[in-house]
């Protein structure tokens, strides 16, 4: 019976007799429909329907069945043909569906000729496009991504970029992130520039880096966002790649040292190139350069604001709380986050802390916890690299409430005391040798004296000599081994943070015998006095104080309240404190000093932990 005929009576409620449970259309001409009104709608979903349904067109593709366009792709001679559906291709495809849909040429042909790229290439892709899925290798995985890119199949691309960031090595990532960048693969480009960045001292080491053009070289090393421990690094980085065709590449050495951060450098190690480099000895013009800046640092005169490379965190060395605490925390300024570091190797507070070379170095300080209470002769320095602590030459005598700062690469440890004794004497590390060598003692002994230097030359800023606390300052000269005192202090003040910005020393907070204080005073070198700033939010002494991007940050300390968690910042264009974040932990005596952003993966790795 032809299903032309109403297939619904509505006037109908009989059955074909012929078996009582089937309807049976043969002689019928009508069927009823039992009423099913208040029984709500039903919502069902094959949840598998979609995938069932391509690899039925995937079937019918690999079968030629249904196809309505015929690709005929061509490369280097070499021909094959792929018989697809439009609408499979043009769904996954922004470059197809055009090609398709937009009265092209290509919307009604029957063959489409595609050049220029790898059949099996173009096989990968038709695959996905039916199957979901795409596997790639490192012998196939930068043509894919090529054609991937090409044909805007942008799932393709992020496999292919996620393969590929995931075996970046310090061989390779050059070499990716150019290719990255000429196809537009703007993610794997970015990530590859990350891990130069992040691994710079490492992809120096490789041929890549050496086979770089100059115009490569001077585009990479004026970023500010490489991540080294010192400028050092980047300057003989430079050096390295000049000296691997010495003959061609020395003329750019020039415009490699505008690159530089010069004045990041220090000034023994630019003496060291200027005595020995050779390249120097035949570049004239870039000698008579590197000599001028090695005299202004040499006669102490007003310098730039050295140049940071990469993230600067605040680092975050031991402390007091009830017991000498041992951890190491890190505080990044731009997102406000803390950082768990590995801890000290023991527990330290009233330590010293410095930065040398990159490396974050703590200098002596006291252990007093529940299984000893002595003074410590203890140098150690950390690598935010490795995020690993390591040992160096203890001072000659320990002292806690230790002094502590860099003049040009060597540590001077001024101060502190041992037991009772409050020492006058002063020591000199050269991390080269590591030996500590005593140099002219203060004219007072002082504890818990700021320390600080500027312009090569040593302040020792209030303090304790057992009996008295002071507001002087003396001033010590390297070069002539002497002291001397400049201008004291409206304040007397041990226990006081102590800076240099600018040419300026802001002594801040402390403890004059009585009160813990909130007031703030700065040092004008150039004139030789002292003058009120803004105060603090809280009184401290005892904390932490340092400088970030040219804003000093006040850590922690002590007051009648107890142990301080705040974190105050100071903006000295508008000299205004303001507060901006809270320890893990309030604590008092603790190093504190500004280095480069530690790895990444370390992080995790000792957070873990």
């Amino acid at each position: 019976m032809a299903l032309s005929h109403a297939f619904f009576n509505q006037n109908s409620r009989m059955l074909c007799p012929r078996k009582k449970k089937q309807p049976c259309l043969k002689n019928c001409t009508a069927i009823a429909v039992p009423s099913m009104k208040g029984h709500g709608y039903l919502d069902y979903t094959i949840e598998n329907h979609t995938s069932k349904a391509f690899e039925k067109m995937d079937e019918m593709r690999r079968n030629n069945l249904l196809c309505d366009v015929l690709l005929r792709v061509s490369y280097n001679g070499k021909e094959e043909d792929f018989h697809v559906h439009k609408i499979v291709l043009a769904s996954c495809s922004p470059f197809f569906r055009a090609m398709f849909t937009n009265n092209f040429r290509e919307c009604h042909a029957r063959e489409v000729t595609i050049k220029d790229i790898c059949p099996k290439v173009m096989q990968r892709l038709i695959e996905f496009a039916y199957t979901s899925r795409i596997t790639v290798g490192e012998k196939c995985v930068l043509h894919v991504l090529l054609a991937a890119m090409r044909y805007q199949m942008e799932d393709v691309a992020k496999a292919c970029s996620d393969f590929l960031v995931k075996h970046l090595d310090a061989s390779n990532v050059i070499g990716i992130s150019n290719f990255a960048e000429q196809i537009g693969c703007h993610e794997l480009y970015r990530t590859g520039r990350e891990y130069i960045n992040t691994h710079f001292s490492e992809v120096t080491n490789e041929e890549e880096f050496l086979s770089l053009s100059h115009c490569e070289l001077l585009d990479l090393v004026s970023q500010d966002s490489l991540n080294v421990l010192c400028e050092s690094e980047v300057y003989n980085a430079c050096l390295k790649w000049m000296q691997w065709d010495l003959n061609n590449r020395a003329q750019y050495f020039h415009a490699l040292l505008n690159a530089v951060h010069l004045y990041s450098l220090p000034a023994k190690f630019l003496e060291i190139q200027l005595k020995k480099c050779p390249i120097l000895s035949k570049e004239n013009r870039c000698r008579v350069y590197l000599s001028k800046i090695f005299q202004e640092m040499c006669l102490h005169k007003p310098l730039p604001r050295p140049k940071q490379r990469g993230n600067q965190l605040i680092y975050v060395a031991g402390g007091y709380l009830q017991n000498s605490l041992s951890s190491m925390d890190a505080f990044n300024p731009q997102t406000g986050e803390w950082i768990k570091l590995a801890d000290m190797l023991e527990p330290r507070s009233g330590l010293g802390a410095c930065i040398v070379s990159g490396l974050f170095y703590a200098v002596g300080g006291r252990n007093n916890s529940c299984q000893e209470n002595t003074d410590s002769d203890l140098l150690s320095f950390f690598n935010p690299v490795t995020n690993q602590w390591a040992s160096r030459a203890p001072m000659n005598v320990p002292r806690n409430r230790v002094g502590v700062a860099e003049i040009d690469g060597a540590i001077y440890a001024a101060g502190g005391s041992c037991g009772s004794e409050h020492h006058k004497s002063v020591e000199k590390y050269d991390p080269d040798n590591d030996r500590w060598t005593f140099v002219a003692p203060m004219p007072t002994a002082r504890i818990g004296a700021g320390v600080v230097a500027c312009r090569g030359r040593l302040y020792v800023v209030g303090g304790f000599d057992g009996d008295t606390r002071w507001n002087t300052v003396d001033c010590y000269d390297p070069e002539e081994d002497q002291w001397q005192p400049v201008a004291s202090m409206e304040t007397i003040r041990s226990g006081a943070g102590v800076v240099a910005l600018d040419n300026y020393l802001y002594a801040v907070g402390g403890y004059d015998g009585t009160n813990q204080l909130d007031s703030v005073e700065r040092y004008n070198i150039e004139r030789n006095y002292w003058e009120a700033m803004a105060p603090m939010k809280h009184r401290r002494s005892a904390h932490g104080l340092t400088v970030h991007q040219g804003k000093i940050y006040a850590l922690g300390g002590f007051n009648a309240g107890g142990f301080l968690s705040s974190v105050e910042c100071y903006c000295p264009d508008r000299n205004e404190w303001t507060e901006v974040t809270v320890m893990p932990t309030g604590c008092s005596g603790m190093g504190v000093a500004v280095t480069m952003e530690p790895c990444p993966q370390l992080c995790d790795k000792n957070e873990e932990n």
